[in-house]
């Protein structure tokens, strides 16, 4: 397998990781510069050195518009040194929800409900009924249902912290959906930023092998009529 030897760690590295110091962006050279004042556009560097140079320019620019970096965007960073989707690492840290948290959804579903409402409605009106009519107000709870009132008071001061707790989770969810949002529009400006300097690099590289082009056909004319004018004088002198 061809090798080559890094200019900057004197490390060899498959042939396939090379790239020269003349296609790198100005910002990125810049930075391999104040590390290696002795690199070059000739010098040779490897994909995988590139990569640390590439995460330090990107956190540079999130430090100087930002002030300091938070581990969002560490976290941006290193999704797109590894090539990695936003959505990708956050399903890494997400935790099981336990069986009370469960229950505690499905009750506060239930109690949001109109099936709720009306069920209970239901149930207050065939109490009353029963009381009242049925067991001629002499029941197990005759009017002014204390054992009515007792009940619905321990069904509020349960039902009040469960669907707090769901109204929590889903706070909590909102909060992650939000930081999800934030990384992926931080990414894709960072995307397009870097996509901006590399086509701005490319064009530029591209002017210089063209101007580098004509001058070296300019050279050839010119050796050509110079070889012209020479053949026309020494017929001439014939």
């Amino acid at each position: 397998m061809k090798t080559f030897v890094s200019s900057i760690s004197g490390k060899t590295f498959p042939i396939t990781s090379k790239v020269l110091g003349s296609t790198l962006r100005t910002s990125i050279f810049d930075l391999v510069k104040e590390d290696f004042p002795e690199f070059s556009k000739e010098s040779l560097i490897a994909s995988s050195e590139l990569d640390g140079y590439k995460e330090k320019y990107i956190s540079t620019i999130l430090k100087n518009e930002l002030g300091k970096l938070t581990r969002l965007d560490q976290l941006v960073i290193e999704s797109m040194n590894n090539n990695q989707m936003i959505s990708a690492s956050i399903d890494q840290e997400e935790v099981a929800d336990s069986f009370g948290e469960r229950i505690a959804d499905r009750v506060a579903g239930f109690g949001g409900s109109w099936t709720f409402i009306l069920s209970f409605l239901g149930f207050l009106v065939c109490w009353i009924v029963l009381n009242m009519y049925w067991l001629s107000n002499k029941g197990f709870d005759p009017y002014p249902f204390i054992l009515l009132n007792l009940l619905l008071s321990c069904i509020a001061a349960l039902q009040a912290p469960v669907i707090m707790m769901s109204q929590n989770r889903q706070e909590d969810k909102d909060r992650k959906r939000a930081q999800n949002d934030y990384m992926v529009n931080l990414k894709a400006e960072l995307e397009i930023r870097t996509l901006h300097e590399k086509i701005d690099h490319l064009l530029i590289h591209k002017e210089q092998e063209l101007i580098e082009m004509q001058q070296f056909q300019l050279d050839i004319i010119k050796d050509l009529i110079n070889k012209i004018d020479k053949l026309e004088r020494s017929n001439n002198g014939k």
